[in-house]
């Protein structure tokens, strides 16, 4: 099983902290990969929260690809995080030539655009960088998006951290989430390293999605360039998550019946029935196949942890006002978070979605069988 840790703070944290929860939970992870998201940033990006933030792995010609595409598009940079790392990485750490974050003005011709469309250009272009990067296998593009941050590799996810020196003062976040992987696929590829991220949108996963072939072909098929790449049958998670939210109007409450409808029976005597029933028809191809745990982040910065109905994979959220932390196993949070109080941890069961919002002051705990709030 992989491993999972989030954490949301009300003063920026070192991804260190991050890491460390994850290295007390060393053995549920194979040094097949490690997944950082970052957002609502501290240090130098604190003054640019609109400007986007390209994140990836390049070869040198692939930078310089990189720069030609983006300066004939307009973008200017604003500024970039140097990330020098020694000639020699770790054992299982691959060699790599640059490790970029760099945020972007935006072009002067997009001046006046709407956000909607915004963002819609900026989806596109990191698709287009991503296909290139898989052309000529010189570029990794994770994330292009304000306030954001990703940073994936290979190998022991502490050992990874210090090769990237990711303590030093200039990364810092509010929000992160961070896994530690163990491969079930066939083959090591980073873009199959949680967490993933579309629109704001992001989550990670710890379990195996049996239903992945039905809900990808159901996400393609809306028509939505963003729904794209799977090299993950976890990938989706996002995409729903994107989906129920941003595409249906629904709220954070929803997304469990989307994935994890209640029995028809239960839906009956529910306050929302109709709706109810109505969802589980139109979306049925969404529904998963467990076990899996998800954690995962919305654009207002709220974290959140649900559980499919097998409740197979571990899941526990804990901390304090001020700080909180999802990990799935209580010695990361104990790593984290040492001075909460501890009678007051929650495991999520299948019927639960654990959320903690932007204010950080409380865990609110939502069940599926409460009524839902009007769709937006």
């Amino acid at each position: 099983m992989c491993r999972l840790f989030a954490i949301t703070s009300e003063e920026p944290l070192s991804p260190m902290v991050a890491f460390e929860a994850l290295d007390v939970m060393r053995e549920g992870h194979d040094g097949s990969g490690v997944g950082l998201f970052l957002r609502d940033l501290g240090g130098p990006f604190e003054d640019m929260k609109d400007a986007p933030i390209l994140s990836g792995i390049f070869t040198e010609n692939g930078l310089k690809r990189l720069d030609a595409f983006m300066m004939n598009l307009g973008f200017m940079t604003k500024y970039k995080l140097p990330i020098k790392v020694s000639k020699t990485p770790p054992s299982g750490v691959p060699k790599r030539d640059i490790y970029l974050v760099r945020a972007y003005e935006y072009p002067e011709e997009w001046d006046g655009l709407g956000q909607p469309e915004l963002y819609n250009r900026l989806v596109n272009i990191r698709l287009q960088l991503r296909e290139m990067g898989k052309a000529e296998g010189d570029m990794m593009v994770f994330s292009f998006w304000p306030d954001v941050i990703m940073i994936k590799e290979i190998g022991e996810p502490l050992k990874v951290a210090q090769h990237l020196k990711l303590d030093r003062k200039d990364i810092k976040a509010r929000v992160m989430m961070a896994q530690g992987r163990q491969n079930t696929n066939y083959a090591i590829n980073l873009y199959a390293c949680h967490p993933f991220f579309l629109q704001g949108f992001s989550t990670m996963t710890n379990g195996e999605n049996t239903a992945f072939i039905p809900i990808r072909d159901y996400l393609q098929s809306r028509g939505i360039p963003g729904y794209t790449g799977y090299q993950s049958d976890s990938e989706v998670f996002t995409h729903i998550l994107h989906y129920t939210l941003g595409r249906l109007g629904l709220g954070i409450e929803a997304y469990k019946h989307i994935i994890t409808p209640l029995q028809d029976e239960d839906i009956a005597v529910h306050p929302n029935a109709g709706l109810l029933q109505h969802l589980k028809q139109s979306c049925r191809r969404l529904i998963i196949d467990g076990p899996n745990c998800v954690i995962g982040c919305l654009p207002d910065h709220s974290l959140f942890m649900v559980q499919d109905r097998k409740k197979l994979r571990p899941g526990v959220v804990g901390g304090r006002p001020g700080r909180y932390a999802f990990s799935s196993e209580i010695c990361g949070l104990d790593a984290a978070i040492p001075d909460r109080d501890k009678t007051r941890d929650f495991q999520p069961m299948h019927l639960d979605t654990a959320i903690v919002g932007p204010n950080r002051q409380e865990v609110a705990v939502c069940r599926q069988t409460a009524p839902l709030p009007l769709p937006r």
